[in-house]
C-alpha cells in the first residue's frame, strides 16, 4: 500500500520535471502558451470521455442488476474511471496520460484484471479469512502438531483417541438414539 502512495506522490513530480524540460527547452522547446493549451485541451478532452465511459458503464451496472446479476466488473471500473477523472483534472502530461490509460477500455482491462488480483481479492480474503474466494483451511487446527493434509489435529491419528465424539462418524441413526435416551 505504501507503494501505491509513492508511486501516486512521483506522478506529479515527473509532471513537473516534464513541464519544466518541455517549457526551458530541455528535450524540445515549447511555447510556454502552447504547453498550457495542450495541457488543459487533454484534461478536458479526457473529461468527456471519462464522461462518455461512465454513462456506458451504468447502463451495463443497471442492465445487470435488472438480470439478477452482480456487476463486480462494472465497479472496478467505476472505480478506475473515478481515477481517471481525478488524474486528468490534475494538471500535467503525466497525469494526463495515466487517466487515457484508464480511461480507455482497451487498456482498463488488464488494470482491472490487476486490481481484482492485487487489491480486491487479498482485501476481500483479509476481511472474511478466506470464506469469500475459498482460500480456508478445513483440514483442522492448522498450528498443531502433526499431520494437517490427513485433517487431524494433534496426534494425526485416523479417529480420537481419547474415545470421544468424532463428528466425521456420526449419521442421523446416531443422533436419533441420542435424542431417545
Amino acid at each position: 500500500m505504501l507503494r501505491i502512495i509513492a508511486l501516486l506522490l512521483l506522478i506529479p513530480l515527473f509532471d513537473i520535471m516534464l513541464l519544466v524540460a518541455l517549457a526551458t527547452g530541455a528535450l524540445v522547446q515549447v511555447p510556454p502558451l502552447l504547453l498550457i493549451a495542450l495541457v488543459v485541451l487533454t484534461a478536458l478532452v479526457g473529461m468527456l470521455l471519462v464522461r462518455a465511459e461512465g454513462r456506458a458503464t451504468l447502463q451495463t451496472i443497471q442492465q445487470k442488476l435488472a438480470t439478477g446479476e452482480v456487476p463486480t466488473n462494472e465497479l472496478i471500473d467505476g472505480g478506475l474511471l473515478i481515477a481517471a477523472g481525478a488524474f486528468f483534472l490534475t494538471p500535467g502530461l503525466v497525469t494526463d496520460f495515466v487517466g487515457l490509460l484508464l480511461a480507455v477500455p482497451v487498456t482498463r482491462y488488464p488494470i482491472r484484471a490487476a486490481t481484482r488480483r492485487w487489491v480486491v481479492r487479498p482485501y476481500i480474503d483479509a476481511k472474511t479469512g478466506g470464506f469469500a474466494s475459498g482460500q480456508v483451511y478445513v483440514g483442522g487446527f492448522p498450528d498443531e502438531e502433526g499431520d494437517p493434509a490427513a485433517g487431524q489435529a494433534g496426534s494425526g491419528g485416523s479417529g480420537p483417541t481419547d474415545g470421544g465424539f468424532d463428528p466425521t462418524d456420526a449419521t442421523d441413526v446416531d443422533f436419533e438414539d441420542s435424542d431417545s435416551s
